[in-house]
């Protein structure tokens, strides 16, 4: 062993080392507060001495700061009062999650009036927004109300956190006699097209409601107690768009292209065809910042296809978080970004190098092999987040995980296909496969969850958690400090 190994595999990931230290100071900014001149000076000074002396403590320092000035600069700001009654107009995002005596959606407060005063304000804040059972919500539409935005209430406070990481400021009530005006959508988002899409194919409302979560990220459908089910049976991040989503959408474009290359300048349309349809399923489902991560690094991937140069694919995770982290700081505590960028961490980092030592001579096997290995990491990776979130540690969805993830590839190719190219006299054809699909997925996912044994109820502690993720960290780096072997071709 030698730490000559393991500082050459460092150099090859750059992003890596920038995204550690500038991740660390957005952390610490959710702990402490320091005034923002005091950071632009530290950012200026340590810069400087990283460029004089070439200091790589110097550099830490100045990506530390960095990331601890874009945290608070980022943070979220209620823009609108709370626990005042007055009027708001706000605009429905996504579709209405319809419950027995109410419909909730988000929504975001584009204006608000001062009580006080009578002027307008503008706004930017999201809230959740509550209607009773005789006030129907649209996505897309305009509502002039008057209410008041009150503070989440009840749950657990890691939910209330996570919220207000992502914006919104609270829930909002409304019915029919607190409603002012109403408006009608302006225009049509693709992601709304996408599941109207989605609507129109015949099938079962329960696998319409999956094939809609899985190939456009509306989970709006699906009963509560079939999330527990899924939730049960370790299959939850199959409802959710991800990196798992948006890379069978990868490999399948690609695989479908493979003749592209035998043209003139076809390899390079294929490369321009692939990332555009990646791109182009991630907007079908809304941008969700798992989808997102996993586009960044398919667009990657394929450049370096183009070109031919050596692809790292734990760089290009570090390239995304980084970027990523950086448009919205905030992310970083997002439970959604967290459990993708450890799926996929833990996949590169001990998924694949378990592949490569698997391999046989059959490539049918080798297909099964490389499934399971890949379905198992990921959700070893995940686990103890997963345990300390939701107090669930799956213990059989590691060994039906690659049967689940294959009917996952048919839903979410048949559907993306189909919200691609919608002709209507095939409308059966995409109905019966997707369908059923998405039945068997259901039916894995209820079968799983009622075996004894398939689940323990139990929850990690922060402390514990972050104890399992630093040993997992410190037998990553142990591993790679090993000098790789040296083969040496034998002469005729």
């Amino acid at each position: 062993m030698k730490i000559a190994c393991l500082l050459d595999r460092l150099n090859r990931m750059p992003m890596v080392k920038l995204l550690a230290p500038f991740a660390a100071g957005i952390a610490l900014a959710g702990v402490y507060e320091l005034p923002l001149w005091f950071l632009a000076g530290a950012f200026v000074c340590t810069g400087i001495v990283a460029l004089l002396f070439r200091s790589g403590a110097a550099a830490v320092a100045m990506l530390l700061t960095a990331g601890f000035a874009a945290a608070q600069l980022r943070a979220p700001e209620i823009s609108v009062p709370r626990e005042v009654y007055t009027l708001y107009e706000v605009v429905v995002e996504g579709f209405p999650v319809e419950r027995e005596r109410y419909s909730v959606a988000d929504a975001a407060v584009t204006a608000w009036r001062d009580p006080s005063k009578g002027h307008w304000h503008a706004s930017e804040a999201r809230i959740r927004l509550y209607a009773d059972s005789l006030t129907r919500l649209r996505d897309g539409e305009r509502i002039r109300c008057q209410g008041r935005v009150r503070p989440f209430q009840g749950g657990a406070e890691s939910y209330r956190r996570l919220m207000e990481r992502r914006g919104y400021a609270g829930t909002l009530w409304i019915g029919e006699r607190s409603i002012l005006d109403r408006r009608e959508p302006r225009g049509t988002t693709l992601h709304r097209r996408a599941v109207e899409r989605l609507d129109r194919l015949p099938m079962a409302p329960e696998a319409r409601a999956v094939v809609e979560a899985m190939a456009a990220g509306e989970r709006r459908g699906i009963p509560a107690e079939l999330r527990t089910d899924y939730s049960r049976s370790g299959l939850s991040h199959l409802l959710a768009v991800s990196g798992l989503h948006t890379g069978i959408v990868f490999v399948v474009v690609n695989a479908l292209l493979w003749w592209l290359p035998l043209l003139r300048r076809g390899h390079l349309w294929k490369n321009l065809l692939a990332a555009a349809a990646v791109w182009l399923f991630v907007a079908a489902a809304g941008f969700p910042p798992s989808a997102v991560r996993a586009a960044v690094m398919c667009t990657f991937l394929q450049a370096a296809l183009a070109s031919a140069s050596e692809y790292v694919g734990m760089n290009a995770l570090a390239l995304a978080a980084f970027g990523m982290l950086l448009w919205n700081p905030n992310w970083i505590g997002d439970l959604s970004f967290q459990l993708s960028f450890l799926a996929v961490a833990g996949i590169l980092l001990w998924g694949v190098p378990l592949c490569r030592r698997c391999r046989t001579r059959h490539r049918w096997l080798n297909a099964g092999i490389d499934a399971y290995v890949i379905g198992l990491t990921a959700t070893l990776a995940t686990a103890p987040l997963v345990s300390h979130t939701f107090g669930i540690v799956p213990l059989a969805g590691l060994v039906i995980n690659p049967a689940a993830i294959l009917l996952a590839g048919v839903v979410v190719f048949g559907g993306a296909l189909w919200m691609l190219l919608p002709v209507g006299w095939l409308a059966p054809l995409f109905g019966l496969v997707t369908g059923k699909a998405a039945e068997a997925v259901n039916f894995l996912a209820r079968t799983t969850a009622a075996l004894p044994g398939g689940a323990a109820d139990y929850r990690l502690g922060g402390t514990a958690t972050g104890l399992l993720y630093a040993f997992f960290l410190a037998a990553t780096l142990l591993l790679w400090c090993r000098e790789p072997k040296k083969s040496l071709p034998l002469r005729p």
